[in-house]
């Protein structure tokens, strides 16, 4: 009965910034739960790595900033895979500058993908799912959005203010669609190996090591679970909620 819970046999899933990091492991795991999976990002050339590990799938090319090209993804995803039941927001991008010469140019591009790009892929999909009732975004928001981040770990200001704006946009789309059938969460995951840490995570890791309760940064496979718990019937129940995983950072 309980197990059953976590199939998602037959539905629909886009994700976009799925060719990638935690977004293809988040499109990993739809998958492999039954879902058919469409990934979306922003060049043709990013997919040649994800087909290796994704295989099968329906891969998009377009911009989260640019709503007219997201009403034809979430068109041709409805066209060729059927009803969009499931949304997992994982595009987003960075830029690291002590916050006292953050140019003000990357600190509004980085909120224009991570935010208002964010509210837009909802909004276009939330209205396919208002019209049966039912649906499950989760946007990959991240721990940077709960706290504030030493300049030595962490130096991206723009950055960590999107994630909180995506944190209080989950909040307030649970409150607002929640009674049209669409349950609103988000995911805050710690540091990870991705191509955005690449940079960051050698030079935080000894202090990762040294304050987190766990004792170290998350390893690839350990955010699919939580975004699979996320999509699934196992939590119909839950909505607005923001859920870390971040080896503890959150608890300190």
């Amino acid at each position: 009965m309980f197990l059953e819970q976590f199939r998602l046999d037959g539905k629909v899933a886009l994700v976009t910034g799925g060719s990638r990091g935690l977004g293809l492991e988040a499109a990993l795991a739809l998958k492999e739960a039954g879902a058919k999976v469409a990934v979306l990002a922003r060049r043709a050339g990013f997919f040649e790595e994800a087909q290796k590990h994704l295989g099968e799938a329906l891969y998009l090319v377009g911009d989260v900033r640019d709503e007219g090209r997201l009403l034809e993804v979430v068109d041709q995803v409805e066209r060729e895979l059927g009803p969009l039941t499931i949304l997992v927001n994982a595009a987003g991008i960075t830029w690291g500058a002590p916050s006292w010469e953050m140019p003000v140019e990357k600190v509004r591009e980085v909120l224009e993908v991570n935010l208002v790009g964010a509210f837009l892929v909802s909004r276009t999909a939330a209205q396919r799912m208002r019209e049966r009732g039912y649906g499950k975004i989760i946007h990959i928001a991240s721990v940077a959005g709960l706290k504030g981040e030493y300049p030595e770990v962490l130096d991206a200001v723009g950055y960590s203010a999107s994630k909180g704006g995506v944190i209080a946009l989950t909040r307030d789309l649970a409150v607002k669609w929640g009674r049209f059938g669409i349950r609103v969460n988000a995911l805050a995951p710690g540091f990870f190996p991705t191509r955005m840490t690449e940079k960051v995570l050698p030079k935080a890791e000894a202090f990762l090591k040294a304050t987190l309760p766990l004792g170290r940064p998350g390893r690839p496979g350990e955010l699919g679970g939580a975004v699979l718990f996320l999509a699934s019937p196992a939590s119909d129940y839950i909505t607005g909620a923001i859920l870390p995983v971040d080896g503890g950072a959150t608890a300190l």
